[in-house]
């Protein structure tokens, strides 16, 4: 029997090295891109937990309200818990002219994950007069009266 000296190889089935070194490649781009995006919308989605308190505090002060001469300054006064990712306070307005019986602020400070919220760690409202400001931020230990405005971006839906 005589072997032909170009005899045809089978063809293998599969990927080679290079082939899957530069898949991976790809993945390894796209999840670097991806995965920041992803993390910095949970991070957003989950300041959806305090503005639900806020609304809560809100219509739990208005009740109160309509029975007593002044808000509540005791969350377990108006039977408000706190979110797991954030912990609420209730104060009066810093105004010459603020007092419980004429508004009050809710703040909302991230806990775990959401105190590393570079822009809305801390979060609040105030009430005043009737009159509704928003102000967040990310590194503040507090709010002046100066930092509540009729909008705010940590208040985007």
């Amino acid at each position: 029997m005589t072997i032909a000296p170009f005899q045809a190889r089978s063809k293998t089935q599969g990927f080679t090295l290079i082939e899957l070194m530069i898949a991976v490649a790809i993945v390894a781009i796209i999840t670097a891109i991806a995965l920041p995006a992803y993390q910095a919308s949970i991070t957003k989605s989950r300041r959806a937990d305090a503005m639900t308190a806020f609304s809560s505090v809100q219509q739990a002060q208005e009740r109160w309200r309509g029975n007593n001469p002044a808000y509540s300054t005791s969350l377990t006064d108006l039977g408000v818990t706190s979110p797991a990712l954030y912990t609420l306070s209730l104060s009066v307005p810093n105004s010459t002219a603020g007092s419980i019986a004429r508004g009050y602020i809710v703040t909302a400070v991230g806990q775990g994950r959401q105190a590393s919220d570079a822009q809305c760690a801390r979060m609040a409202i105030r009430l005043l007069e009737g009159n509704l400001r928003f102000a967040g931020c990310g590194t503040c230990s507090s709010f002046a009266d100066a930092d509540f405005a009729a909008t705010h971006p940590c208040f985007n839906r």
